[in-house]
């Protein structure tokens, strides 16, 4: 049985760019560089973050978790 189109699953959106490997650590340095010794950032700081670096903020949170930086006000449960 095929979905109606208002019901379709989402496909990855154009302005979704792929992260490759010369953002990782551009992304890392980054992340630490925000979160500092407590290892805590704002949700809107990931948001802004991803945007600058032209990543997806999947990926942001993914390399949130793997460093353990905690993303705090988290605005729309991204994190």
């Amino acid at each position: 049985m095929e979905r109606p189109a208002a019901l379709a699953a989402p496909s990855r959106c154009a302005y979704t760019p792929a992260m490759t490997p010369g953002n990782i650590p551009r992304l890392i340095e980054t992340l630490k560089a925000h979160a500092g010794d407590d290892k805590h950032i704002a949700c809107a700081d990931a948001f802004k973050i991803a945007h600058d670096l032209d990543v997806p903020l999947a990926d942001v949170g993914r390399t949130c978790n793997e460093l353990g930086i905690k993303v705090m006000q988290c605005q729309l449960g991204c994190f």
